[in-house]
């Protein structure tokens, strides 16, 4: 579905990402990590045609993210950020039926998807009438996470969706959405810091530093087959959030 081939991306004489190959498969979830500043995010941002590369290309469905096709193909993704980006002047229905009412949809269509993705969220349906200021954080990301899954997309884009919340709403929003994202089988590519958090949601783990992708596999083979001493060092510096994890592969 998905598909990078030597892409780069530089400011200046500033490097944030090599030439770097990544592809996802229909259905699969890919996370991204590493630590702050190693490319995870602009990876994310040349994937979704917010910024160009400056070498190499980004497929979606064989299609080149590139000139007039970008536009329409973005609106065949979904893309979360970490503090859910909720436009503050608009309600969380508002917010999450944005696009769709950009594009002309009838107020039926309008609602029925509404009330399935509320259901599907597990968002509070009082909580539709409330602006952004007046609801908890997790309930703003599951606005943000309707808003992104409104148009029914085929690939969603998360960017820390969770890296703000404490660990209690943290843990519940990780089950909801691996609950969510088995239940629609949607092709995720999702960034975080969190090598636990990593764990527990994909099927491919890239571990990035410095612009590059070090190693890509899954938990077992990072933390029983690293690629190099940054790689064991990374994981052992999160020894304790991946203690369950642990326990999964060993």
């Amino acid at each position: 579905m998905l598909r990078l081939s030597g892409v780069s991306k530089s400011y200046g004489k500033q490097t944030v990402l090599h030439p770097t190959d990544l592809s996802a498969d229909a259905g699969t979830t890919r996370v991204l990590i590493g630590p702050s500043g190693c490319g995870k995010s602009t990876l994310l941002r040349l994937i979704i045609g917010l910024i160009v590369p400056d070498t190499g290309t980004v497929l979606f469905e064989d299609q080149q993210m590139t000139g007039d096709k970008v536009v329409e193909l973005r609106r065949r993704m979904g893309y979360v950020i970490q503090d859910g980006g909720l436009f503050p002047h608009l309600t969380a229905e508002r917010n999450a039926t944005l696009m769709a009412r950009y594009l002309g949809w009838d107020e039926n269509r309008v609602s029925k998807r509404l009330s399935e993705l509320t259901d599907l969220t597990h968002l509070p349906a009082d909580s539709l009438s409330r602006y952004p200021a007046q609801l908890s954080g997790g309930q703003q990301q599951r606005v943000s996470l309707m808003r992104a899954l409104m148009l029914d997309p085929e690939l969603l884009l998360l960017d820390e969706p969770l890296g703000a919340l404490d660990p209690m709403i943290r843990a519940e929003l990780q089950s909801d959405l691996r609950e969510i994202f088995q239940s629609l089988g949607k092709t995720v590519v999702m960034v975080t810091h969190d090598i636990g958090e990593a764990a527990y949601f994909a099927d491919n783990i890239d571990l990035m530093r410095g612009g590059r992708i070090v190693q890509s596999g899954t938990l077992a083979e990072l933390v029983h087959q690293p690629a190099d001493d940054f790689v064991t060092s990374f994981i052992n510096a999160q020894r304790s959030p991946l203690e369950s994890a642990l326990g999964d592969v060993s």
